[in-house]
């Protein structure tokens, strides 16, 4: 996908500017509330009428000032899920989802409802009324609503913003699948950071109704780690588990880790707080946690009371989360050897 945007907008006192060309299909907006996510979102969707400029998408004009071209949505073969579902309450989830589907043409349509409802889980809530989903069932009826339009893009405008911390866990998940499995390109809008670094690979990073930068959002990730107090998630793609005992071993990088038996004993994404890994100068001789690694300090972050150490562990990055005092008595510094403890009980499957 490609999208090509020049264009400008005034809402009230509110003026918002943009200027890019990017490529790529898990592209993110990403900025805190009231820099103009939403609004360039909308400008792209055709919900709202930009004051000048061009909109290209695949080098098709969406909007044009100086042409007088100004595709009404329905044209535009965007789709969006916004917060909220915004699903229709007189229809049942199948009706809502094949809504767009019979609106887009027979050579359009290269998605099936069967494959959709299986991707996202919910082939027992077919035939429900949507009064009785809960929010998470809504969203994912929202999400495969917008699939089954087959669009050129789909805008993901806060997707999770109105789910607890506990539906977030459960939705991204099959986001990430969903996405992934129908490679349909997408741009998706939200302030959180650790949404960005799960499902994009590139970020229009905004501030104030400008675009800051073009990055990505590990890179915007480690840069926030000193003016940010809350704990770095790790994230660790883990392959072949084998059964060690009790436990499950996994390959990561050059290391096995042990982890707690998880209702899915297969290769994935897991999620690991740096503030819940231990280090130690020397070789811990007695310890409960079942992984050890040897590492190789990199990096050493201060973020007021807190450091942030980044490691090396045989080839893979960590970074680990200490009180200032604890590096003091340590002695840590850039390329000193040290060793990681980590409980069996300490990640979380993200997919």
């Amino acid at each position: 996908m490609k999208l090509d945007v020049k264009l400008t907008k005034s809402l009230g006192q509110f003026n918002f500017a943009a200027d890019f060309v990017i490529e790529g299909k898990r592209i993110g907006i990403f900025g805190p509330s009231g820099c103009g996510k939403s609004t360039l979102g909308n400008l792209l969707a055709g919900l709202v009428v930009a004051d000048d400029g061009a909109i290209k998408l695949n080098d098709r004009p969406l909007y044009d000032s100086n042409d007088k071209i100004n595709l009404p949505p329905e044209q535009r073969r965007v789709a969006v899920v916004f917060q909220h579902a915004h699903l229709f309450p007189h229809l049942n989830v199948k009706q809502n989802l094949l809504y767009g589907f019979k609106r887009t043409s027979v050579e359009r349509q290269k998605l099936n409802i069967d494959d959709v409802v299986t991707a996202l889980d919910i082939s027992h809530l077919i035939n429900n009324r949507i009064a009785g989903l809960s929010g998470g069932e809504k969203q994912r009826v929202a999400l495969g609503r917008a699939l089954l339009a087959c669009p050129d893009l789909l805008i993901l405008d806060e997707p999770l913003s109105a789910l607890d911390s506990n539906l977030k866990g459960q939705i991204i998940p099959y986001l990430r699948k969903t996405l992934r499995r129908f490679e349909i390109p997408y741009l998706y809008i939200s302030h959180s950071l650790n949404e960005m670094r799960l499902l994009t690979d590139q970020i229009i990073h905004l501030s104030s109704g400008q675009i800051n930068e073009i990055t990505n959002a590990e890179t915007l990730a480690e840069r926030r780690i000193e003016i940010d107090q809350s704990a770095y998630i790790n994230h660790l793609q883990l392959h072949k588990p084998r059964e060690v005992g009790s436990l499950l071993g996994y390959n990561w990088g050059e290391n096995e880790l042990l982890l707690l038996d998880h209702a899915q004993p297969e290769s994935g994404l897991f999620a690991l707080s740096s503030k819940e890994v231990m280090l130690f100068k020397k070789h811990p001789y007695a310890l409960s946690a079942r992984n050890l690694l040897t590492a190789t300090i990199t990096d050493i972050i201060g973020q007021g009371g807190m450091v942030s150490v980044k490691l090396n562990c045989g080839g893979e990055k960590l970074v680990v989360q200490v009180v200032r005092e604890a590096a003091l008595e340590l002695g840590m510094e850039v390329g000193m050897q040290v060793y990681a403890a980590i409980k069996a009980s300490a990640f979380k499957r993200l997919e």
